[in-house]
């Protein structure tokens, strides 16, 4: 099946009756034992629910995975993968990460001996200079946030398989529509499900997919024995809101080359930031393994004080946090979503108090426009 229609049909089963067809959800949190000493796949929620099964097979099934898991948040999910490594270990990320994964590498596991080297992953000599004899994954964000930089998969799973490393993408940006890294041959795809495949700005969520037994085995009794799991509400959401994914990322990607085109030639606007841009060092890379440039992008005004007049003056779009909802969301990272890096490091990647990033939304684009063009008149 073609993704659209496996997002749509892609958990009914011949099991399930004409009553109950599509996903039904299933708010137990235990289950009656059929048969006294024999094992059965629903006993207790956390450790499984027959709503979450269906959401954690329909996001294995898009990404082209063949297991997936379901967790309480974005964080909760990059939080339990880390959790199958020792104290000792060390790890390479991007140097242009979400503030969260900084967080939780630098201030929590950091206390539990892990160590980390934060390098620019675009430049792949950089990631094999940094990889130790202690070292156990390399991650990555491509695009990057905020400034979507474009990561090589391709390069990063060779280096990976080179020195006996795990390979791990969040994939948030791109969701499962636009990048299948999997398909790249990396071995664990992360998503805050809170973004795209919600969509709606009303669920937290995350979510893993592997491909290996292996690695599925550490990750299900990180899930059950941490417990950070996906409610059985926000899974059966999450499937209701998967069926329009496609047409979402389309249109909010659609929305967004318009924009881009505005914002250019603007003389208030000095320069923007996306993955398919001229200026963009990665562009070939990300063509090559992404089918979109997505609806996610940052661009830099010409002083903090534009950029405050521009946020306090927007109608339309939305002076918020997150993105991938149907609605435009503008947000500011050097004082909200990049709070955890120390200022000079900011500054020195590139998240000034003049970078302004875009989550667009699916609204009529000309109305984007028109909001943008007034606000940054003002």
């Amino acid at each position: 099946m073609k993704f659209e229609t496996k997002a749509i049909h892609g958990v009914r089963t011949p099991e399930k009756g004409i009553e109950n067809w599509g996903s039904t959800l299933n708010m137990s949190t235990t289950f009656p034992i059929k048969t006294y000493s024999e094992w059965q796949e629903f006993e207790y929620s956390r450790v499984s629910n027959p709503t979450r099964k269906d959401f954690e097979t329909m996001i294995a099934l898009l990404e082209n995975g063949k297991h997936g898991f379901g967790f309480s948040s974005g964080m909760a999910a990059t939080s339990s993968v880390f959790t199958m490594f020792e104290a000792g270990d060390h790890f390479v990320l991007s140097l242009d990460i979400y503030g969260g994964t900084y967080r939780i590498i630098n201030d929590i596991f950091r206390k539990f001996g892990f160590e980390a080297t934060f390098v620019d992953t675009t430049d792949l000599q950089q990631i094999e200079a940094a990889v130790r004899p202690n070292t156990k994954a390399i991650f990555i964000e491509t695009p990057s946030n905020p400034l979507l930089e474009v990561t090589d998969i391709r390069g990063v799973v060779a280096i990976a398989k080179r020195h006996n490393l795990l390979s791990m993408v969040d994939n948030t940006f791109m969701s499962p529509v636009l990048q299948r890294p999997l398909e790249l041959g990396v071995d664990i795809v992360l998503h805050s499900a809170t973004k795209f495949l919600g969509g709606h700005n009303d669920i937290i969520a995350g979510a893993v997919v592997v491909n290996r037994d292996d690695l599925a085995e550490k990750i299900s009794f990180a899930q059950v024995a941490i417990g950070a799991i996906l409610s059985p509400f926000d899974s059966w959401l999450l499937l209701r809101s998967m069926k329009t994914l496609k047409l979402r990322v389309e249109k909010a990607q659609a929305n967004t080359l318009k924009l881009l085109d505005f914002l250019r030639s603007h003389p208030e606007v000095e320069k923007v930031y996306y993955p398919t841009e001229a200026h963009n060092k990665g562009k070939a890379v990300h063509e090559s393994q992404a089918s979109g440039g997505g609806s996610v992008f940052s661009f830099t005004v010409k002083s903090e004080a534009k950029a405050k007049a521009f946020f306090e003056s927007l109608k339309v779009a939305l002076f918020a946090v997150s993105l991938g909802g149907v609605e435009t969301l503008v947000t500011h990272p050097s004082t909200l979503t990049h709070t955890e890096f120390p200022e000079e490091e900011k500054v020195a990647r590139g998240v000034t108090r003049t970078l302004i990033r875009v989550a667009v939304g699916i609204e009529d684009a000309e109305d984007l426009i028109e909001d943008f063009k007034q606000a940054l008149e003002k």
